[in-house]
């Protein structure tokens, strides 16, 4: 039996950290899955504006499950070389955060182009990046979503494979839903041993952000899928996208991304969305 913890993109309910600190305090979850830093992404964060955040952190009691960072979100096409220097920049806040886990994708590719024309590259690239973690005790932990090599849950596991599960998943069931791809039972049959965490948010059929359990991307079913084959600490990041916040449009390639938007605020919608998530945990 695995035990949930809550974690969050607390950047949905404001960009400033401090605001982010407080609503977690006052909503009881102890963790934060850090992107949007007072206005500048995580990644690109200075060490020392790293530290000041880390011990706002601390102030309030509030850890850090992985770091949310953009690496990986460029196309196959991009300068690669630039995209190592941040990632090293990504592997020096992580240590400043302590946490062994960082989020990453699997690059960007030109419409019209089949995945498997750059898997060469894409398993090349993230190879180096692996290579690196290796030697930084940092674990990376691959996310799916639209328009990156993997997006389908069969090329997230052959991620996996390439790597025999030295580079972990991050499930997120809301991505496969709203690329039409069947989160569950398939992409938790393929995906569920190379588990790390996994994102809390869900699409309707029609590819509509709707609150976890109320869309096609039965958040249910893969809870009680991990509740039933890890034991100890499982860490679940809430991530809404119930309504349009600040940098919503820098944080993927989903271009036809649906919001219903009928939340008053931010708090409303990341009220729900924790509310939604913990009603699921309670009924497993």
């Amino acid at each position: 039996m695995a035990n949930f913890i809550l974690s969050a993109f607390a950047d949905e309910v404001s960009p400033l950290l401090d605001v982010q600190l407080a609503y977690l305090n006052k909503m009881e979850v102890g963790y934060i899955e850090p992107r949007n830093v007072n206005g500048t992404n995580i990644s690109s964060l200075t060490l020392d504006e790293a530290k000041e955040a880390k011990a706002k952190m601390d102030k309030h009691g509030i850890k850090v499950s992985s770091i949310g960072s953009p690496i990986g979100k460029i196309k196959t096409t991009d300068d690669f070389a630039e995209q190592l220097k941040l990632f090293e920049n990504t592997l020096d806040i992580a240590d400043i955060m302590e946490t062994k886990n960082i989020r990453i994708f699997s690059f960007y590719f030109a419409a019209g182009i089949k995945p498997e024309d750059h898997r060469s590259i894409v398993m090349d690239r993230l190879g180096q990046f692996l290579k690196i973690a290796e030697k930084r005790n940092i674990v990376l932990c691959h996310e799916n979503e639209k328009g990156i090599y993997g997006e389908t849950p069969e090329n997230c596991l052959d991620i996996m494979k390439e790597f025999d599960g030295k580079i972990k998943s991050v499930f997120d069931n809301a991505n496969f839903a709203f690329c039409f791809h069947e989160a569950y039972p398939k992409g938790v049959d393929l995906l569920l041993p190379y588990l790390q965490y996994a994102h809390i948010k869900d699409a309707d059929a029609e590819g509509v952000i709707v609150p976890a359990g109320k869309g096609a991307g039965k958040v249910p079913e893969t809870l009680k899928a991990i509740n039933k084959a890890y034991n100890g600490d499982f860490l679940l990041t809430v991530e809404p996208h119930l309504n349009i916040f600040s940098g919503l449009e820098k944080l993927s390639n989903l271009d036809e991304l649906k919001v219903k938007n009928v939340y008053g605020t931010p708090e409303e919608a990341f009220n729900t969305a924790i509310n939604a998530t913990r009603d699921i945990l309670a009924s497993l």
